[in-house]
């Protein structure tokens, strides 16, 4: 499909027959015009590729609750209690990933209560998956106590 762009009246259009000069309105009738041209349609891709950029420019954010401080030691309490070397315990760790099973993560969470002076109880210690979210829970507890 052709769409018409408007040319200045000053431009000389190319002479040839009348169908050359002929273009139809909405309602389908034929209307002359000697200042429209004949232009192709501009195409459109869609693309679902985004534009990639550096590595160097992703920022890593976090929105943790819990100190460097408590991190490390919650850290480094896990290695203990799975007998892990402490570089392996991220805080963005799960503790699948570490080989800990449902009674590893009970143990985990008892050892962080009498590592911490706190009581997390039964639902909340349900609610972990990383390392970082059982430092989380433990600032969180803390901050109530």
């Amino acid at each position: 499909m052709a769409a018409f762009a408007s040319i200045p009246a000053t431009i000389p259009i190319a002479r040839g027959s009348i169908s050359q000069h002929r273009s139809f309105t909405t309602t389908g009738v034929p209307v002359i015009c000697n200042r429209l041209k004949l232009i192709p349609k501009i195409q459109f891709s869609k693309t679902n590729k985004l534009p990639t950029r550096s590595s160097c420019f992703k920022t890593p954010v976090s929105c943790s609750l819990a100190d460097p401080e408590t991190l490390k030691t919650v850290q480094t309490t896990i290695a203990k209690q799975l007998s892990i070397d402490v570089s392996s315990v991220t805080p963005e760790t799960k503790f699948a990933d570490l080989g800990a099973d449902s009674l590893d993560t009970v143990e985990i969470m008892m050892a962080l209560e009498e590592q911490f002076g706190v009581s997390v109880g039964e639902g909340g210690a349900e609610n972990i998956a990383t390392v970082q979210d059982a430092a989380d829970l433990i600032e969180k507890v803390k901050a109530a106590a």
